[in-house]
């Protein structure tokens, strides 16, 4: 059993980006205390996986193959919400895009490509659960942005820094929109989280994954299943007072200021 206000039972929710990872961990959570689900991504493999994941929980689950990044394909995906369930009480968004290159040399073609993938999707796809979730009366949509949409990240982000910045006012202004008819918007902002390409990223790179430590006072690295009880936080009852919050996801990292050193030191 777990406390009533964590009770998803009788909810629907979506979940983008399911293949691995974050939106696999968060699907599962969801699941866990009681969701439906429509899950996606364009991983088919993946997104089965993760399907068969939550039907063994007893849950049920609609996998379905869109790309997130198309605006049509998102306005597909809320159809198909509306035809397999009639309701939508939770959406998670999690996929985001990062093409590295510095300012000086980025083109516009490339800026407007990861503001595509990064906010005007989740855009497009927190109007299409707003207007649903307004009709209801009641809802949560839940943006995954980064430490990158609140501090400088450097080393060629630029583009997609911008973006998550963007996706954390886009947060702040629907959920100042919305607060008053029932629905509610936070973001996630998390630092580095362990997945398979960012392992390899790290590895062929010398001093990355020690400098990444450096920055992060916990002293490890997030691994994705450590997302689960803050998106079963942000999704259910327990946070029906919370709205307009980009909630760190960085074992610390916001927190540290740049004179601070990391562990207990001798004055």
């Amino acid at each position: 059993m777990f406390h009533p206000l964590f009770d998803l039972t009788g909810r629907v929710a979506l979940v983008s980006g399911v293949a691995q990872n974050m939106g696999r961990a968060s699907a599962i959570a969801l699941a866990e205390i009681g969701a439906d689900l429509l899950i996606t991504d364009i991983n088919e493999s993946g997104l089965m996986d993760t399907a068969e994941i939550i039907r063994k929980l007893g849950r049920r689950v609609v996998p379905a193959v869109y790309d997130v990044w198309d605006e049509e394909q998102i306005r597909a995906m809320y159809q198909q919400v509306d035809q397999d369930f009639g309701q939508i009480d939770i959406v998670v968004n999690i996929p985001g895009a990062n093409i590295l290159g510095h300012p000086e040399e980025i083109t516009s073609e490339h800026l407007m490509k990861v503001l595509q993938a990064t906010l005007v999707s989740k855009f497009i796809s927190c109007q299409e659960a707003g207007r649903r979730m307004l009709a209801s009366g009641k809802g949560s949509i839940i943006n995954m942005s980064s430490i990158g949409g609140v501090r400088a990240l450097g080393r060629g982000n630029f583009a997609y820094s911008v973006g998550q910045a963007g996706v954390i006012q886009m947060t702040r202004e629907l959920s100042t929109e919305w607060a008053d008819r029932g629905v509610r918007v936070n973001a996630i902002a998390p630092a580095q989280i362990t997945n398979p390409g960012f392992d390899v990223r790290m590895d062929n790179t010398p001093g990355l994954r020690e400098r990444f430590l450096r920055g992060i006072p916990m002293g490890r690295l997030g691994v994705p299943g450590d997302i689960k009880g803050v998106v079963m936080f942000l999704a259910s009852d327990a946070s029906s007072y919370v709205t307009g919050t980009v909630l760190p996801f960085d074992g610390g990292n916001l927190a540290m200021g740049a004179n601070a050193t990391i562990g207990r030191q001798e004055a």
